[in-house]
């Protein structure tokens, strides 16, 4: 239950569950710091090409209209030597169209003369593929399918470019995505996310998966015959959980089973010979943000081994290193991984599993799209691309060795000193050491103190790392600093970046150890930095909304709480979502086969015990935290007179997509601490 995708854009209307009837929220001076965000760049993906020779990238764009409404669009320049920024897009220079356009999801030829990208330049909303000729700037459409393209990738000899495709879907895949509720008769149809093979010279296309089932992730083998895939039977967003390897004939056929795991797996990749497939391996809660421990199977099946048991991180990310000299002889694996709260790049020997750690930093690093963390390699197996960014550095765009790179991005303008310096803060509890990052306004006055909100992540396999606030990234929470707050990301157990037996550490104890962390970091917090102890909020979406809503059953210690996308009761949860096999690995067992594992961690089995002022926001098609269970909090604590207000959002799924609705969003919880907040109040921390 973590919140990571992509943007579309949508009208406003909203539903706020309250005494009064709802008006917007005062707008100007969030929606003014929206704006000074979104001056900055904003990179979503990079890859430089197999020559090292260029690199291409996707940047947000914003209309002059509306400056936190965006679309997407691809640059490329040459990097020996170093030119312009030139714009890849099928969109003619100095042509507007009615909404912003998505040019996103690239991928370079073997051969590094042509880049593929996705655009709804020509189909506004549907995306389709094209190819550009690097050479004479030509730009050709390939594709002209009904339905959702994502994650093209070009086959080894250039000649053909595989995509995923779900046929006739009205929506990006994922459960992230607003899902509309069902009305009329309701059915398990189901949407299943294939694979499509398109001829680059003849714009041709085969979809070659079988047509029962959904494929997550793809690789092509090294010899272009096959592929390996994570995947499942029947619905995607829930089934995910489930997945397995498997091949598929590139020419169409059956899937032959590789490896059915017991945990979740991610990132198949085939050895430079063939022979293996490697993939992560571990507890996830949420596609999209997959994390764990590299492992390796037999291409034709066998036995799994696990290269890297007791990683000290997360590995997010690897590759086998491609093209010729010893950097591809399949010894060693190049991965990245959430590390001590931030990032790091490391090498892996296949033969020892032995880690060694090239770089790592107090930041966040992103490169190929489909990935939370990562970095393109070249062919040379020694030269990368990557973003980098962090709480106080917006984000960035860096080419070279690892841990030796340039910048390539134009400077950003000078950063405006919103917040101060962020800083790690790190305690032990239980037997874990635990780790968080606090980020103080830009200006602390010696002897006085100040407010503090708490944030804790969605997941819960994930975690707050540094990273600089997107407009519609949870990352904006930051905003916060700006009003005069202390703001702390722990990252308790259950987090992921700190080992596989961190991260399974709440299985069967949600809201109990990882709450443990979390009021534990308070009082390191509370201890070494000028925070008033009696006036601490407490914030967050999917698990966070999750351990908001349980933490007010628990105890007394926040002043104010705000509820983002929330769980209240796992046994009417259970029914209502999309995705409940999550829920297994993390409970054992469904709620019907055990009720009593969800009921010790359910917040309404508690809820006479809440006394703090709580405001909740949910959106109305959200699949993952759906409304009612928001509701079903509201109400209560409306009956037992405790402060309250539910605002439900139309047209918004697990993750907000719609600028005003954000602002909107952002207003109302600063206003919710400010006024269930002020200085003069006592409060007694409990």
């Amino acid at each position: 239950m973590a919140r990571r995708g992509r943007l579309r854009r949508i009208g406003l209307a909203t539903v706020v569950l309250a005494v009064m009837p709802w008006t917007a929220a005062a707008p100007e001076p969030t929606s003014d710091l929206m704006r000074d965000l979104a001056a900055f760049p904003q990179y979503r993906e990079v890859r430089i090409s197999t020559d090292a020779r260029w690199i291409a990238w996707v940047q947000r764009t914003t209309s002059e209209k509306n400056p936190l409404a965006s679309g997407s669009e691809v640059f490329a320049r040459t990097l020996a030597p170093q030119g312009p920024a030139a714009v890849v897009s099928v969109v003619p220079s100095g042509e507007s169209t009615s909404a912003p356009t998505d040019e996103e999801w690239i991928s370079w030829s073997p051969d590094s003369k042509s880049l593929a990208f996705l655009s709804d330049g020509r189909s506004p909303g549907i995306r389709q593929l094209y190819v550009k000729n690097m050479t004479d700037g030509t730009i050709r459409q390939l594709t002209h399918l009904n339905g959702d393209l994502t994650t093209p990738s070009w086959s080894p000899d250039g000649r053909s470019i595989a995509i995923l495709f779900t046929e006739s879907s009205g929506r990006q895949a994922g459960p992230l995505a607003a899902v509309p509720q069902p009305t009329g008769v309701i059915d398990d149809q189901v949407l299943e996310q294939r694979i499509a093979v398109v001829d680059v010279a003849s714009a041709a296309h085969k979809v070659i998966s079988p047509p029962d089932m959904y494929v997550y992730e793809y690789d092509w083998s090294p010899d272009g015959k096959a592929f390996a895939v994570t995947a499942a039977h029947g619905s995607g967003d829930n089934n995910w959980y489930i997945a397995k390897i498997y091949t598929i004939p590139a020419a169409g056929g059956e899937a032959h089973e590789v490896f059915a795991p017991h945990t979740q797996i991610a990132v198949p990749r085939w050895s430079p010979d063939g022979q293996q497939i490697a993939f992560i391996a571990g507890l996830m809660s949420d596609e999209g943000i997959a994390s764990g421990e590299i492992s390796v199977i037999p291409a034709d099946g066998g036995e799994a081994r696990t290269l890297t048991p007791g990683l000290e991180g997360s590995a997010y990310w690897f590759a086998w290193p491609k093209g010729g000299g010893k950097r591809a002889d399949g010894k060693s694996l190049v991965i990245a991984e959430a590390l001590e709260g931030g990032s790091a790049l490391a090498t892996v020997d296949t033969r020892t599993g032995g880690v060694r750690v090239l770089w790592k930093g107090a930041e966040t690093v992103v490169g190929p799209a489909e990935f939370a963390r990562g970095i393109s390699i070249a062919a040379d197996g020694r030269t990368t691309a990557v973003i980098r960014e962090s709480f106080n550095e917006p984000p960035a765009l860096w080419t070279g060795a690892i841990g030796s790179w340039r910048r390539v991005s134009e400077p950003a303008v000078e950063p405006l000193k919103l917040w101060g310096q962020a800083q790690s803060v790190k305690w032990t509890i239980d037997g874990f050491d635990v780790q968080g990052w606090l980020v103080p306004p830009a200006v602390v006055e010696p002897g006085r103190k100040y407010p503090m909100v708490v944030w804790v992540h969605g997941g819960p396999a994930w975690l707050t790392a540094p990273s600089w606030p997107a407009p519609l990234d949870d990352s904006r929470i930051l905003l916060l600093a700006t009003r005069g707050y202390y703001v702390f990301f722990p990252n308790p157990r259950g987090s992921a970046g700190f080992g596989e037996r961190f991260k399974q550490a709440n299985i069967k104890d949600f809201g109990g150890g990882d709450l443990r962390d979390i009021l534990a970091g308070i009082r390191q917090v509370v201890n070494t930095s000028p925070v008033d102890d009696s006036r601490i909020g407490l914030t967050g979406w999917s698990y966070g909304g999750f351990m908001t809503m349980w933490a007010l059953t628990q105890t007394n210690r926040f002043r104010a709480a705000v509820v983002g996308a929330g769980l209240a009761n796992w046994l009417s949860y259970y029914g209502e979502n999309g995705i409940d096999e999550w829920m297994l690995p993390y409970f054992g067992a469904s709620v019907y086969d055990d009720p009593a594992v969800y009921a010790k961690s359910s917040p309404m089995d508690f809820i006479r015990n809440v006394r703090t002022p709580t405001l909740l926001l949910v959106g109305d098609s959200d699949v993952e935290c759906p409304p009612p269970q928001s509701y079903e909090y509201w109400h209560a604590l409306k009956s037992f007179g405790v402060k309250t207000q539910l605002v439900i959002y139309p047209h918004e799924g697990h993750e907000f997509q719609n600028p005003e609705h954000v602002v909107d969003m952002l207003e109302r919880m600063v206003t919710w601490f400010d006024d269930n907040m002020p200085e003069a109040a006592g409060h007694e921390a409990q």
